[in-house]
This record gives C-alpha cells, structure tokens and sequence, in this order.
C-alpha cells in the first residue's frame, strides 16, 4: 500500500464555516485519520495549505491545529504546482473571480454555495470548469445528513407511494447584536456585501428538492425584511437591508408541491432547525438534521374535527422512529472525502460546478417571483 500525498489550497477559513465545517470537522479530521484510502488499497493523506487576507488570523489558526503551512498571498500558493486542489469558503462576490483564476493555474476547485450572486457568472464559471478538464464541485452537504438520507431510504423502498407534498421549516432567531452578540455575520443581512436569506437558502433547497423528491419546475416565493436595523461585530448600528425571511412554494416533477419558509427571525418550536414533512398516499415520514419518524398509512390515526372540546389525542404518539442502520460521519466531511476520491481516481461525482449554478438560477428566479408577485418556470440551464 503506497501513500500518495495531495497539497489543498484553502481559502476563506477564518469564516464560521470555513473554519469550523470545512477545515476542522473536514480536511483536518482527514488529516487525523491518516487521511482515506482509494479504491486500490493506496492511502491518500491532506497537506492543507492556509490562504487569507490577515497572514495574522490564518498563522494564528495554523498553530492552534498545527498546520505548517499558511500564507497571505494567494497567487504565490496558486503557483506552487505541488498543490493540486483550490478550495473557497470566502465572500460570494468575489467566489467566481477566484475559481477562474485557480482553474487558470490548473487547480481543481471546490467551494461553498453559492458560486456566485449572478447566474450568468455561475453558468459561466460551471462552463470554464467544464472546458478545463480540471475537476470541480460545489458544497451539498444537506444531502449527506442522516435525517434526509433516511427520506431518500423511504423513498426508494417505496415506503410513500406517491408522493403528494414536501413542507419544511428552516431557522431560528438570530439575535440582532444589542443586547445578545448574534450568532451570524452582520454581512449575511447587506444586500450590498451578498447577504439575504434567498440567495443563501434557495441554494440549498434546490438540491435537496431535486435529489431528494423529484426536480424543481416551477417556484413563488416571497421575502421579508423583518428586523429592519441590527448592530454588527464592533458594537455599530446598521441597516439591515437583505431579506432575511423567505416564504417559498414550489412546483415538483410529477405534480408535488412543496413549500419551505426560511427564517432568521422565527423562534423554534420544532423537532430541529430544520424539519422535513412528506406526505404521500401509503405513508408520511418527518426527518430533521439526524432522526426521523414515519407513520404508514394502515397507522394513520382518524381525528375528527371539533373546536369545542379540547383536544383529547396526542399526535406525536403514532409516529414511529427510523432507526439508525449505518454508521454517519459529518456531512462536509463525507462530501470531501469523495470528492478527493474523485481527484485521486475519478471516482464517481454527481455535485460539479453546475448544480451550483442550478441553486443560484433558484435563487435569481425566487427574487424576481418576489419582486414581480408571481409563479415562474424554472428552465433548464445549458452548459
């Protein structure tokens, strides 16, 4: 068994997520394994190089995890061959201008959603990728949660008949900075810096629709801007001016509706931060980030409607748990294990650079619904 080496250039990880989800809960969880093992027995081990804007916040973050190299000048890092993939977490404005140039340098490219704030950029980005012949793709990590893995279980096995509906519920309150330090960058609600609950959740919702449920034809979507001023990192009041609510309805392959809200300003009553119910004619099931439950049709329970008596029968007691059958790791993770497999070996890869763009053609499309109040087809993209 040899042991093949493959250089990262990660940039944009002294962000919440790029720090926490993709570089120690992913490639340095990598590292600490001792790295994968490829198809034909040889062990591919991460040698992670740091790249940000402050050579101070990334130094700092090396030591702390003993990573021995780390840089402030992107183009130098770029320019070591020895360094085959490029990674970015960073700002959405600057994503694409950034995948272009490491692509130029003959680096593979990863990075986050969405890969840009403007279709027309996203499809030409995915479109330069393609020509490339370098190996490309975009974060999905929803897909890999234990809780929509148990959906796509059910699905397969035939568990819902048809399927006749999809209601999700996202998010939670994200505090506005006064009087509690929020848990979210005060960019996130900028519409000038790329902020907006639209372009950041459409995103995802596209490829959990798509992969989950049957593809996404039509949407309606309408935004809010519920807290209209909150306070950033140095203690300053701001406008508030992005989206930070969005309530969607979409149109799915084979006549399912499904509807999502989105919220940074909603309170949680739920099983988790986000909930999943599916609805069909031999059964439902309602999956959140890790558990699931199902009821089958023959354990549907018959309620009768009366107002006038409170209620007597506790609904959450026909519903029955899906186990946990297979062992789950975090979903960033599995993600970047298999596409370092797909750099190593050409081991198959379904999330390259334009399901990206299908997220931010859902998104562009879900503002204009909101601007214009009205149902829009969404059209198939050409590469």
């Amino acid at each position: 068994m040899a042991q093949r080496r493959i250089g990262i250039i990660m940039h944009g990880i002294t962000g919440r997520m790029g720090y926490n989800q993709h570089l120690v809960r992913s490639v340095l969880a990598i590292r600490d394994q001792g790295g994968i093992v490829l198809s034909d027995g040889d062990r591919l081990t991460v040698d992670p190089i740091l790249v940000g804007r402050s050579l101070e916040k990334v130094e700092a973050i090396a030591k702390r995890h003993n990573v021995a190299r780390f840089t402030d000048d992107l183009d130098a890092a770029l320019a070591n061959p020895d360094d085959e993939i490029f990674f970015d977490a960073g700002a959405t404005k600057i994503r694409a201008g950034l995948l272009e140039k490491a692509l130029a340098a003959g680096k593979h490219v990863y990075c986050e959603k969405p890969t840009s704030d403007d279709l027309s950029v996203a499809v030409d980005i995915a479109r330069k990728a393609r020509a490339s012949g370098r190996k490309h793709g975009v974060v999905q990590d929803k897909l890999f949660l234990p809780g929509l893995m148990k959906l796509r279980m059910l699905r397969d096995s035939g568990f819902f008949g048809r399927i006749l509906s999809v209601r999700g519920e996202f998010g939670y309150w994200v505090f506005e900075g006064d009087w509690q330090k929020a848990q979210r960058p005060s960019w996130n609600y900028r519409k000038a810096d790329g902020g907006g609950i639209i372009i950041d959740m459409l995103c995802h919702w596209r490829y959990v629709l798509d992969n989950t449920f049957a593809p996404v034809k039509a949407v309606s979507c309408l935004g809010a801007t519920h807290i209209p001023e909150r306070v950033d990192e140095q203690g300053k009041p701001y406008k508030a001016d992005a989206d930070d609510a969005a309530y969607a309805t979409f149109e799915l392959e084979g006549g399912i509706v499904a509807h999502i809200n989105s919220s940074w300003a909603v309170r949680v009553r739920r099983d988790d931060l986000v909930t999943f119910q599916v609805d069909g004619t031999l059964g439902s099931a309602v999956a959140g980030l890790h558990r699931c439950w199902t009821q089958h049709r023959v354990n549907t329970p018959k309620p009768v409607w009366n107002p006038d008596q409170p209620q007597t029968m506790n609904f959450f007691d026909d519903w029955e748990e899906v186990p946990d059958n297979w062992p789950v790791d975090n979903g960033f993770k599995v993600q970047w294990e298999e596409f370092l497999r797909h750099v190593a070996e050409d081991a198959p890869w379904s999330y390259g650079l334009e399901e990206g763009a299908k997220g931010v053609q859902l998104a562009e499309l879900g503002l204009k619904s909101w601007a214009e109040r009205r149902w829009l087809d969404v059209p198939n993209l050409q590469f």
